[in-house]
């Protein structure tokens, strides 16, 4: 497998997958991230940079948290509609953008347990646009069905859902959710890779559009904004991260 050369290319996969998530919600009006998630609140302080009248909400975070009780008012705020994007990972995803953030195996006798799903398949349910990310593109990840649903990716038509999927961002490539088919829709392929390399490792089948591109790479600005303004943010709440996953500006 090929992919991302940070000697070659100039930038890490870290890099570009906030970038590509950044650039699917510039413009948004309330961008909110959860607890633990670098890459996401990489993604959301740069599509700030890029649309400063942007919102953020990043829990955990000292200077990007306008909560006072955590993740019960950011449930409030989804409710009451007042959420434009989140995004969401998970241990396994599978083609009709299920979620597993429980176990994997069997239930009661788990070959591995996570740590579980907390508001994922509320928040899932109310945000409209609900990003699904994973750096690691495999089949152990990438499944049929998931082992266990924690947040599921469609509803009935008779269950109310004014949120849910709407695209995958991985190290390998971004894809696009058809809600109504309930399936995955290649978009671009993330640069250094084929459609043939992404198809071996991805465990479900997805629709290929007329002719497969390749997610175009970083500009100049948003490498620097990256490197320069949302680092300096991000290294309050995330330091390890903002120190290793970015290449000197």
């Amino acid at each position: 497998m090929s992919g991302v050369d940070p000697a070659r290319d100039g930038y890490t996969t870290e890099e570009l997958l906030a970038i590509v998530m950044g650039r699917l919600t510039t413009g948004l009006g309330h961008i909110a991230v959860g607890a633990l998630s670098p890459l996401p609140a990489a993604a959301a302080l740069l599509a700030r940079e890029l649309s400063p009248r942007t919102e953020i909400t990043i829990l955990g975070s000292p200077r990007h948290m306008r909560f006072t009780d955590g993740g019960r008012e950011l449930f409030d705020c989804a409710a009451q509609g007042r959420l434009d994007a989140f995004f969401l990972s998970g241990g396994q995803i599978d083609g009709q953008a299920n979620i597993n953030l429980v176990a994997i195996g069997d239930y009661v006798k788990p070959k591995r347990r996570f740590p579980g799903s907390f508001g994922s398949a509320y928040l899932y349910h109310l945000v409209p646009k609900v990003i699904l990310f994973r750096q690691e593109h495999s089949p152990r990840v990438f499944v049929e069905h998931v082992d266990f649903v924690s947040a599921a990716g469609t509803s009935p038509r008779n269950v109310y859902r004014p949120g849910g999927p709407k695209h995958l961002v991985t190290e390998m490539a971004v894809m696009d959710f058809d809600a109504g088919p309930g399936r995955f829709r290649l978009n671009t392929v993330q640069p250094g890779y084929t459609e043939a390399e992404l198809r071996k490792q991805t465990g479900f089948t997805y629709a290929l559009p007329a002719e497969v591109r390749t997610t175009p790479a970083p500009t100049a600005e948003e490498l620097a904004l990256l490197r320069g303004p949302v680092r300096e943010e991000l290294v309050h709440a995330y330091p390890k991260f903002a120190r290793e996953a970015y290449l000197a500006p």
